[in-house]
């Protein structure tokens, strides 16, 4: 179903890439003389091999298939990128709930009683400092000085390569982007420092300057949006981080920068991708086809087989009484109920206004409670059946577990919103009871988004609709299951504390108020007995 020679050949190309790595230490190639090594870079191919050895960290995690995990100690699923990312922005808050929790790390994840030993926080930190060891190896590797060595000289071949070293730029700023968002510090290191020294740690101010400075000047040398080979990044991928960066910036570094976040919102929008005309289209087996598709980590049911993010949201979505699989392109009992949803993201498509809303997928009432009193009982809790193994024709996916449906990490429809919030923001609305009213043109914007998933303007709002909170609950039902909610939810001021409480919130089946410290997760422990540098968060 994937028709990009980028993400066949390359990416299965970049299975047989990764070195092993024993411990967490600072999360490098073990051996870099062995990883993007002289001997590998002995053809000329190997430098667009090398870059997507490097994508594929996203959402591979070993040489030997899906089961395997390049970061030792620690089991495959719980080392993937994206599964990790997935389970620490959502099943912390009150989007999903998770049924087995005998899965390592998962119960106090989804209870919010996590330590600094939980193995999913242990796999998002190893795996994103993993991937910005990998982007500095290549970067290592391809200097002109490098190149000069290996009589490269080929003109067109050494601009490829000055293409994919930007590239891998902003990847790396990706990965501190996330590191700085979940952890707020990292191990710093970039292509200047031997692979032997330990990353000395920033701070998220630090880390906001970085992530600024490197993908403003990358803007310009990045391909402009939609001329780039399918499921690589372009310009619009880097403007979406630094939206996000300023949307946050107050979280960050108690800086107010809602212009920027607009601006950089305005070059996107205007940037050629469009909203795609079927909300469920961005969510099926090929998504990588949406006009709205920003960036995405890559899945192929034959090629690149993980358990990320997709195969385990749909095959999870399969109701343990509903047996709906077929339909979403996966066996027919999928994984029996192993994700639900939390009563309070169920009310947020609650009223009429949603009676034909297509991002409402959610089945429940009959045998099923709204309530979930009791997690291991996976007849309580509603199903959301949002991803599909299936084409927008039709047609399922290769494989009937590992999906053939990309996971959406920035798409247009959050631009949008990004933008309306922003505007506000800067206007003057807080999260208190000062609001300020949303332009012509935010209001245009939501309403696009709600037109587009109710095929036609009958749940259309007017400006004294749009407050902050609406906003809050608008990006819940645009862009749920999509690795957000936490962020916002910290943004917002209701992630901690008691201002907003969802169900099994703080351990309790009814919800209760969490300390501010859980705004953000504890330095793992291994990275911290590896790496002296690096000190804990306040309250692990």
């Amino acid at each position: 179903m994937k028709k990009s020679k980028f993400n066949f050949v390359y990416i299965l190309f970049a299975a047989m890439m990764f070195t092993s790595c024993e411990s967490d230490l600072d999360i490098t190639p073990e051996n870099p003389q062995v990883f993007l090594s002289e001997e590998f870079f002995a053809t000329e191919d190997a430098y667009k091999k090398g870059l997507a050895g490097v994508y594929g960290n996203l959402a591979l995690t070993g040489t030997d298939g899906p089961t395997s995990s390049n970061i030792g100690g620690i089991d495959a699923g719980t080392s993937q990128y994206g599964r990790c990312l997935w389970y620490m922005q959502t099943l912390t808050t009150d989007e999903a709930i998770w049924s087995y929790e005998n899965d390592g790390g998962v119960r106090d994840l989804q209870r919010n009683i996590w330590t600094s030993d939980n193995v999913i926080v242990r796999g998002m930190f190893s795996r994103a400092m993993f991937h910005v060891a990998l982007c500095n190896e290549y970067l290592r590797q391809t200097t002109s000085d490098k190149l000069s060595s290996r009589g490269v000289t080929n003109a067109t071949l050494l601009n490829d390569i000055e293409d994919y070293r930007n590239e891998i730029k902003a990847m790396r700023s990706l990965a501190y982007y996330h590191l700085m968002d979940l952890f707020g510090k990292a191990a710093f290191n970039t292509e200047d420092q031997p692979v032997a020294v330990a990353g000395v740690e920033y701070n998220r101010q630090q880390l906001f300057q970085y992530i600024e400075s490197e993908l403003t000047a990358l803007i310009p040398e990045l391909k402009a949006p939609r001329t780039n080979e399918s499921g690589r990044l372009d310009q619009a991928f880097a403007r979406m981080i630094l939206a996000k960066i300023y949307l946050n910036a107050e979280v960050y570094i108690g800086q107010n920068r809602y212009q920027d976040c607009m601006t950089q919102c305005d070059a996107i929008i205007a940037g050629g991708y469009a909203l795609e005309l079927n909300y469920s289209d961005n969510f099926k087996a090929d998504n990588d086809t949406s006009t709205e598709m920003i960036f995405a980590i890559q899945s192929d049911g034959l090629v690149t087989q993980n358990y990320g993010p997709t195969t385990v949201m749909i095959n999870g979505s399969v109701g343990s009484l509903e047996q709906n699989g077929i339909s979403l392109g996966v066996g027919a009992g999928g994984w029996g109920g192993a994700i639900r949803l939390r009563k309070q993201f169920v009310e947020k498509f609650n009223g009429s206004d949603f009676d034909f809303d297509a991002r409402k997928n959610i089945s429940g009432g009959g045998s099923r409670s709204l309530d979930i009193l009791d997690i291991n009982n996976r007849n309580q809790g509603y199903i959301l059946a949002k991803y599909a193994n299936v084409s927008s024709n039709g047609i399922p996916g290769v494989n009937s577990t590992f999906v053939d449906t990309d996971f959406p990490l920035f798409r247009l429809a959050d631009a949008y919103l990004m933008y309306a919030e922003a505007q506000m923001r800067k206007d003057g609305a807080t999260n208190g009871s000062s609001q300020a009213n949303a332009t012509s043109q935010s209001l245009s914007y939501i309403n696009a988004l709600r037109e587009r998933a109710n095929d036609g303007n009958f749940a259309n709002v007017a400006t004294n609709q749009v407050t902050l909170d609406f906003l809050l609950d608008e990006r819940a039902r645009e862009l749920h299951w999509e690795a957000h909610r936490r962020q916002d939810l910290v943004r917002f001021g209701k992630y901690s504390g008691g201002n907003y409480i969802w169900a099994w919130k703080g351990n309790a089946a009814g919800g209760v108020a969490i300390s501010s410290d859980r705004n953000l997760f504890p330095i793992p422990q291994l990275a911290l007995v590896a790496n002296p540098n690096l000190t804990q968060n306040t309250g692990y």
